[in-house]
């Protein structure tokens, strides 16, 4: 991974979302990581856009390697959560997750 903390996974698939919220979600991102810090440094954030994971109607899904966590139903306010939560914090959403490895 590079000089990267965290890699961030999204899922932008047809069959994710219903009408773009995967792809709105991936563009706002970068301002996001950029507000939080994780656009440099030891908390860096690389981000990928991803065209299915095979779990079709339970989006925007991400995941977070390399810790093997798996979000559904990742609306931008859920976003604020887990870049709070997991990637600054070090804590997954638990409530969000739907799939730890």
């Amino acid at each position: 991974m590079g000089a990267y903390r965290r890699h961030l996974l999204v899922c932008t698939g047809p069959r994710c979302t219903q009408h773009g919220e995967s792809q709105q979600l991936f563009d706002a991102l970068g301002a996001k990581f950029k507000a939080a810090g994780l656009d440099q440094g030891d908390l860096r954030v690389k981000r990928t856009r991803v065209s299915c994971f095979a779990a079709c109607k339970g989006g925007p899904v991400v995941c977070v390697q390399p810790d093997g966590t798996w979000y559904y139903n990742v609306t931008p306010e859920n976003m604020d959560r887990i870049i709070t939560q997991h990637l600054v914090g070090g804590q997954p959403v638990e409530d969000l997750v739907f799939h730890q490895a």
